[in-house]
């Protein structure tokens, strides 16, 4: 969006400098990838903590315009379970196992946005909605397959 600060230039800027001025500085003892974001002034923390904001807000209006059913991803397991226990042979012959992946990613991708496994009390993922949706998903299909 033109006017806004990326954050990931941002951080991409603020690193060249630093380097520039640990160069000129004469200081041979810094090694590269060891450098910590843990020396951001404030302004800067305030900066990126907007920009994080607006993209968190951002994702929150993705699937606003579609119907519940196909962005809650419980209920399109569901459908899917339903596909396979009616009509097994389409189901199969369908390849669904190959087209989840695909299907769910982008709803997966917008509800990890936010999730930082870094943070002292950040979620585990396998405790996420989402994970034990199809956790169930694939019990339930495992359990199915074997009988």
């Amino acid at each position: 969006i033109p006017g806004e600060d990326n954050s990931s230039e941002f951080i991409t800027k603020y690193r060249t400098c630093r380097r520039q001025v640990r160069e000129r500085s004469g200081e041979a003892n810094h090694h590269e990838g060891l450098s910590s974001d843990d020396e951001l002034t404030p302004a800067e923390v305030t900066e990126f903590q907007k920009s994080k904001d607006n993209v968190l807000q951002d994702s929150r209006k993705v699937f606003e315009d579609v119907h519940a059913d196909f962005c809650d991803i419980r209920k399109i397991l569901l459908k899917f379970q339903e596909w396979k226990e009616k009509f097994p042979d389409s189901y199969c012959d369908a390849y669904i196992s190959f087209c989840l992946p695909k299907l769910l990613n982008p709803l997966i991708r917008v509800q990890l946005i936010n999730w930082n496994p870094l943070e002292q009390n950040s979620t585990e993922l396998e405790e996420t909605p989402w994970f034990r949706a199809i956790e169930e998903f694939s019990d339930a299909r495992d359990g199915s397959g074997s009988k």
